[in-house]
């Protein structure tokens, strides 16, 4: 038997992940009956770099949870390649899930186990000794605020407390990759912060790489170096949080008007401009290059702000303007 080990450097960085032309069929019906069949995942290529922290967004079945599923090996890809640290995943299964770390917002443990129960078998499933596994769960329980909830059952919990429990056991082997399937989805502001600082932290002390899917556009804008974002289980956009962003033309202009506001709300009308009225601002929408003519064309008409703010466009516009765009378009 031959074995080929592909190991790519970029930027002197190593490719942890490869994936090439992954796809997902599902199919029903059986002969002599006409099947059907649905392409959750339709031939998506991309990579992970070692020390990376990449975001899948996507609507809901755009194919982000299918895809992590098929890189766990819970879910059978139709076709295509995946290469966990230059090993093929379907070959070296074992040895590499035990490098990798999984957590959704959405999945639940043995309700009738406590949290320090649930989590020292999973610690006696990767390996670890009795006294990483005693350690490393103490750490992990204080840094989410949950040490005095470690003798309740599972079934007790609420999703908010399940969901840290789940971060905690993602995080049990010290994973070179992590991933994480809307980690935040049932978490405070406040403790989704100390999971963004986590992972942060993780990355810059340990170089562990991590895929998250998430629609917390903020969150994944302060996360993530870069972003995929798919559509109809195609990959429509691949680049940082920036570029993609900076691809939206659309600026809001932040006006708090101090005279004739009426005379601004008239000439917004009239010019066809699009604009909110809120207590105390109107927010225009408009191309940056235009901001210089408005102000000039307003300053003519005697209109005075006490206050101005240009908004450039975030990634949330970016998603928005996507959607919009690929509403209705069919595969």
């Amino acid at each position: 038997m031959i074995e080929i080990t592909i190991f790519v450097k970029s930027n002197n960085m190593s490719f942890q992940l490869i994936v090439e032309n992954l796809t997902k069929i599902y199919s029903s019906g059986r002969w002599p009956f006409k099947q059907k069949s649905f392409t959750a995942v339709d031939n998506i290529s991309f990579s992970l770099k070692e020390g990376e922290i990449l975001g899948f967004l996507g609507k809901n079945g755009a194919g982000k949870t299918t895809t992590i599923q098929m890189l766990l090996g819970t879910l059978t890809a139709t076709k295509g390649n995946i290469y966990y640290f230059g090993k093929d995943f379907f070959s070296h299964r074992i040895e590499i899930l035990n490098q990798i770390g999984y957590a959704s917002g959405y999945d639940k443990l043995p309700g009738r186990l406590t949290i320090q129960e649930n989590l020292d078998i999973y610690g006696r499933l990767y390996g670890l000794s009795y006294h990483d596994r005693k350690s490393t769960i103490k750490h992990l329980l204080e840094f989410f605020d949950i040490t005095s909830l470690k003798d309740k059952q599972a079934a007790t919990l609420s999703a908010g407390q399940m969901t840290r429990v789940l971060l905690i056991k993602a995080w049990l082997s010290k994973p070179k990759i992590i991933l994480l399937d809307e980690p935040t989805a049932s978490l405070d502001p406040d403790v989704s912060l100390d999971v963004i600082q986590f992972v942060i932290e993780q990355k810059k002390q340990h170089g562990t790489s991590f895929l998250i899917t998430s629609h917390n556009m903020a969150e994944v804008t302060e996360m993530c170096d870069r972003i995929i974002m798919m559509h109809n289980g195609v990959i429509i956009a691949n680049n940082t949080p920036e570029m993609l962003a900076q691809s939206i033309s659309d600026t809001k202009v932040h006006l708090m008007v101090s005279q004739k506001q009426e005379i601004l709300l008239q000439f917004l009308k009239d010019q066809k401009m699009i604009f909110e009225e809120r207590l105390h601002e109107i927010i225009i929408h408009m191309k940056e290059k235009n901001i210089g003519d408005f102000l000039f064309s307003i300053a003519q008409k005697g209109i005075q702000y006490a206050q101005i703010a240009i908004e450039p466009p975030t990634l949330e516009d970016y998603f928005l303007a996507q959607t919009k765009k690929l509403k209705g378009v069919k595969k």
